[in-house]
């Protein structure tokens, strides 16, 4: 997805310095890939939030027993993962916004 996103907003950016003619179109495709990418950004922050509740709890449980706790352990890289991961795809598509701008 990285790189999926990174591409196209590399590609737009190589549009808007050609400053094309058919600016429309272009912003119609932006308005859909910035949707698609929105939804995207929600997914992961919806298991963002999941794997962060569930790394919590097991970090709670580690007290009854240490094996819950090395589970937590394993799930907060996880998590940690997941954050860069969505810092990544929360900036990209505010880049995007300001493409979107770009194009009025």
């Amino acid at each position: 997805m990285k790189k999926y996103i990174y591409d196209y907003i590399e590609k737009i950016d190589k549009l808007l310095e050609d400053n094309p003619k058919n600016i429309e179109k272009i912003r119609e495709e932006h308005l859909i890939k910035i949707s698609f990418f929105q939804h995207e950004r929600l997914i992961h922050l919806l298991v963002t939030l999941f794997y962060c509740i569930c790394m919590l709890i097991f970090m709670g449980l580690g007290v009854l027993f240490i094996g819950f706790f090395i589970i937590g352990i394993i799930l907060m890289i996880f998590v940690l993962f997941y954050i860069i991961h969505y810092f990544r795809l929360e900036n990209a598509v505010q880049y995007m916004y300001k493409q979107y701008d770009k194009m009025k």
